[in-house]
Parts: structure tokens; sequence; C-alpha cells
């Protein structure tokens, strides 16, 4: 695990999509603040902060649970921006850079914990079978 998690496509991108959805919830309404709001903040800082406390840790199969968790989080704010779009809380424009930047994110997340996975079956032992 040599590599500097700031150094990941994925984490750079998570940034990128905290800031988006910073912006997006300041125009949501005032009584938003601690509802959707702060949601929707806590879910996308989650992604990005995930995939930089997997990276720290020890071992892949630590760094791929965390990959996991990031994984969920974009599952996360993902339904919360449905609920946003259906109440019509926000501009489309806004709500549609955060979409893609998440889609995005969320495929490169799959794509990383696939990986991940095939090297981890690559280097387990083969079973006897019975």
């Amino acid at each position: 695990m040599a590599q500097d998690y700031r150094n990941l496509v994925v984490w750079q991108k998570a940034i990128e999509l905290t800031v988006c959805t910073y912006k997006l919830t300041q125009s949501l309404p005032k009584d938003e603040i601690y509802g959707l709001s702060s949601q929707m903040r806590r879910a996308s800082v989650s992604i990005a902060s995930n995939i930089a406390e997997g990276r720290g840790r020890l071992n892949p199969r630590e760094f791929r649970q965390f990959l996991g968790l990031a994984q969920g989080s974009t599952y996360e704010l993902q339904t919360q921006l449905v609920v946003v779009n259906r109440l019509r809380l926000t501009k489309s424009e806004d709500l549609e850079e955060a979409t893609v930047l998440l889609e995005e994110i969320s495929k490169m997340l799959h794509s990383f914990i696939h990986t991940l996975n095939s090297a981890a079956n690559r280097k387990e032992p083969l079973k006897a079978r019975s």
C-alpha cells in the first residue's frame, strides 16, 4: 500500500464531488439544513474519507472493505439526489453535475473493488475438492 491515497483518481473525483455537493446543498431550502443537506454532505465526505482510510490500512482486504463502504455512500447520495430532484429543490444543471460525477465514481469504485478481489483470488491457495 505504498501509493498515497491523494494520487488515486477516484479519491480526487470524490473530493470534487464533495465540493459539488456542498455547493448544491447551499441552494436547498433553509429548513433542510438538518435534513437532506446534512445527510448529503456527510455521504459525500464519507466517500473520499473511506477511500483514504482504507488506503491507510495495513492490508488489501481492509482496503477492499473500506472501498465497499465508500461504494455504499455513493448509493446513499444517489438516493438523496433522487429525493432532491423529485422535490425540485435545486436547479437541474447542479443536480446533473453531481449525478454524472457520482455515477463516474461509483463505476470507478466498482472496478477498483473487482480488481482487488481478482488479485486476492489469484493469491489464495487452491482448495482440495472432496
